[in-house]
């Protein structure tokens, strides 16, 4: 998209200069607005033309049988799919009787802006009608960080040429008719007519609808208030039916005079309250932003933005490309987890129904430890869900035949939901995933009531199912078999390193907060001899590896299986798993993501830099990236190993997932944790940040030779860091006076305190052989544009 003459590249700006309709499905994807707990996708004002109607509550959804030609004992029963709930940005304008629809009449100019710094979507639009009348329209979007249950447009039209008479119609409609699209399993599962009404309201300026949901029975409830400004003779109506509640503004304009219309909506939703109750939500929160007003909403949005620029923007010189990516990408995840309050976070945010609305254990791995450090409040609620679902995990691992908690793969209210049962039965790594995000908070953020209330459940149940999964052998190694680790085109095997190393930290992780804090650990019915299995498994972990080739293996014995045969594979057959049964890619040495390269950033320090190394050339050469969770991390440990060309590239493939939509499925909502990884790359990339259980914050920085200079912010202990690399010189300082913060620079402790930074010369890295990809895999290269 960006690559469209259409679009430019501002540092703080997505700006559209000209309407595409072909794009439209990807261009509402990112211009969807959100808070975490309300989603609207960036659809026209007018509803249509579109290419997905979206309009999202976290939490919000249905289930559905999942059919099995041959079931199997555990086999998960039903599935989970988001709802597409009331949308209340609808605003349709007539003039002189005809509709406003830019498949007719003519476009003179349409220009979109999603503005990082306010988180507004604007548009501008001159439209002349097929009958010769020409209207100017300027629209404001936005929805609230501040106020959790609201969103809100403003929307003005204003005559240009002659005098025209204009229809205003601000709408809430439920059950809006959704396109069908198959033959991609990526694609959500469309439901007809999800909601069933329970009450439809209109009087004066006021709108409200009530719904339940007809499965899952949540009620939701959705209220719209609007002010007009316009000429004196401006009359107003309003009416509500079932499924729709009208407002209607009619108006005569003169050529330079205007109608405006502010509309204010406010979401809530329940799974127990009473209609009375969810009813009088929305009417609170409505009264609440009614008070506030519409000027004083978007300055709160101002002020609330400011805070989070301020303590985890990302500066970079040299590739303006990458610059407004990683603040689109860090503006998104933000987005996505901000009120979610102890809901999920999809793989897309609430932008889209892409993975039919599902969390998966990559926001624990790529998605938390962003917002660990710019955002840690939204780190806790995310966690906190994971908590809530421990019924369910519980359950699910007694139905495995297991101890402790097993994390569903994929879900929405937690229970498991995936018919890939590889996956959903066997990819135990997503209980390492959530107690390596727990570790990791704690580390950052030292939040001591959140380690005795949550993290200590949450790292038992988790270490519970370890042990009892795995096994020793008669060398005394532990053993987990039969697991499926991150990469999908390996599934079902013995001792998949990734999930072993992850389990060890696990378990070590969990020994230890228990005998931290005995008296919560009691509670959960931990003793003495359950901690010391749990360090004899964690030391006794089998870590395969190959001695005749001098690497790891991604599982045990996956360097025997025959290669895949790349050189044969044409591009149209990627991605693999649309083209080749699993059954040939289990059995072959193919990678869909990185496995074992992910693990080797997430558990460092378990391999040399010899290791490293080998074991990076080595599975660089498999994998095919059908995953847009692997660029991310093939860059973070090409930059730790030295690759810093190829480490460039990989960012920009990471950066511009969305917005070049490289994956052709953009327009099912955006790849919120490879917006993430733009963020990792670049911190822990080419910064060379890590965090050590001790509390320690490394850096060990290094740039490509494009990237002049990074500056970038990240939240420890509280307190604000400021990182500024060149590719000689590393300064370190602190945004503001207060206790002094420990680092170490390349393994050499610093004290930085809020005066003058601390600054140290960064050395360079032998450089080794560059690594080769399979025959027509490889990143594109950076081709950095000048800066506009």
């Amino acid at each position: 998209m960006i690559t469209h003459p259409s679009y430019t590249v501002e540092p703080w700006r997505v700006r559209e200069a000209a309407l595409h309709l072909d794009l439209l499905p990807q261009s509402e994807s990112v211009f969807a607005l959100s808070n975490g707990h309300i989603g609207w996708r960036g659809n026209l004002d007018e509803g249509e033309p579109h290419g997905l109607p979206g309009s999202y509550l976290s939490g919000v959804f249905e289930r559905h049988p999942l059919p099995y030609a041959e079931a199997g004992y555990g086999y998960p029963e039903v599935g989970e799919t988001v709802v597409n709930v009331t949308n209340g940005k609808l605003i349709r304008l007539l003039v002189d009787d005809e509709p406003f629809d830019l498949r007719y009449g003519r476009v003179d100019r349409h220009e979109r802006v999603l503005d990082l710094r306010t988180g507004l979507l604007h548009r501008t639009c001159e439209w002349t009608s097929p009958a010769g009348r020409t209207v100017r329209v300027r629209s404001t979007r936005m929805v609230s960080f501040t106020q959790r249950a609201i969103a809100c447009v403003a929307y003005e039209v204003e005559a240009v040429d002659r005098r025209v008479r204009v229809v205003i119609q601000s709408e809430l409609v439920a059950n809006e008719q959704m396109p069908r699209i198959a033959g991609d399993p990526r694609v959500a599962a469309v439901m007809d007519a999800p909601l069933q009404p329970e009450e439809d309201f209109a009087r004066d300026a006021r709108l409200r609808l009530v719904h339940r949901t007809q499965g899952t029975g949540l009620r939701v409830a959705v209220a719209a208030y609007h002010a007009v400004l316009g000429p004196a003779s401006t009359a107003t109506s309003s009416e509500s039916a079932g499924d729709t509640a009208r407002f209607t503004a009619t108006g005569v304009l003169e050529p330079g005079e205007a109608l405006r219309l502010e509309k204010l909506v406010a979401y809530g939703w329940s799974g127990e309250r009473s209609l009375p109750a969810v009813r009088d939500q929305v009417e609170a929160a409505l009264a609440a932003a009614r008070t506030t007003s519409w000027d004083g909403l978007l300055k709160e949005q101002r002020a609330y933005l400011d805070e989070f620029w301020g303590g985890a923007d990302v500066e970079i010189e040299g590739d303006p490309e990458i610059q407004q990516a990683v603040r689109f990408g860090l503006f998104h995840v933000l987005q996505a987890g901000a009120r979610s309050e102890e809901r999920a976070i999809p793989a897309k945010g609430l932008t889209g129904s892409g993975y039919d609305g599902h969390c998966f254990w990559d926001t624990e791995t790529f998605v938390l430890p962003v917002l660990t450090s710019a955002a840690p409040d939204a780190v806790a609620s995310a966690l906190r869900w994971r908590q809530k679902t421990l019924p369910a995990a519980r359950e699910r691992a007694a139905q495995l035949g297991l101890r402790g908690a097993a994390f569903p793969w994929r879900t929405i209210d937690g229970l498991e939901c995936s018919g890939y049962w590889p996956a959903g039965t066997a990819a135990f790594h997503v209980n390492a995933d959530i107690a390596d995000a727990v570790v990791r908070y704690l580390v950052v953020c030292g939040d001591d009531r959140f380690e005795r209330e949550t993290a200590v459940e949450l790292l038992v149940e988790t270490a519970r199912l370890w042990r009892s999964l795995g096994h020793h052998d008669r060398a005394g190694r532990f053993h987990l078999d039969g697991v499926t680790g991150p990469d999908e085109y390996s599934a079902v095997a013995d001792d998949n390193m990734y999930t072993n190393l992850m389990a060890q930290a696990n378990l070590r992780a969990a020994a230890d907060l228990a005998e931290r804090h005995p008296e919560e650990a009691a509670a959960l019915g931990v003793d003495e001899e359950e901690t010391a299995g749990w360090r004899d498994a964690a030391e006794a972990m089998h870590l395969p590896y190959d001695d005749a080739l001098g690497v790891h293996e991604q599982s045990a014995g996956f360097t025997g299986h025959q290669p895949w045969d790349f050189a044969a594979t044409p591009p149209e057959q990627y991605p693999l798993l649309l083209n080749y049964p699993y059954f040939d890619l289990y059995r072959k040495q193919v990678v869909k993501q990185a496995d074992l390269v992910l693990a080797m950033f997430l558990r460092g320090e378990a391999f040399t830099d010899e290791q490293k190394a080998r074991n990076f050339a080595y599975y660089e050469a498999l994998t095919v990236r059908d995953s847009s969770l692997s660029a991310c991390a093939q860059a973070i440990m090409a930059a730790e190993i030295g690759h810093l060309r190829l480490a460039h590239d990989y960012l920009g493939e990471a950066a511009l997932m969305d917005l070049q939509d490289l994956e052709h499925n953009t327009r099912d909502g955006l790849h919120i944790a490879s917006l993430a990884g733009t963020w990792l790359v670049l911190v822990a990339g080419f910064g060379g940040m890590r965090h050590s259980a001790d509390g320690w914050v490394d850096f060990a920085p290094q740039l490509p030779e494009s990237i002049t200079r990074l500056r970038f912010t990240v939240r420890v202990h509280g307190r604000a860091l400021r990182v500024e690399l060149t590719d000689s010189v590393a300064r370190y300082s602190l945004a503001d006076d207060g206790e002094a913060l420990r680092i170490r620079h390349y393994g050499e402790p610093l004290t930085v305190t809020g005066g003058t930074p601390q600054q140290r010369r960064v050395p360079r890295r032998p450089e080794r052989p560059e690594p080769r990809q399979p025959a027509g895999r490889e990143p594109a290269a950076r081709r950095v544009p000048k800066n506009p």
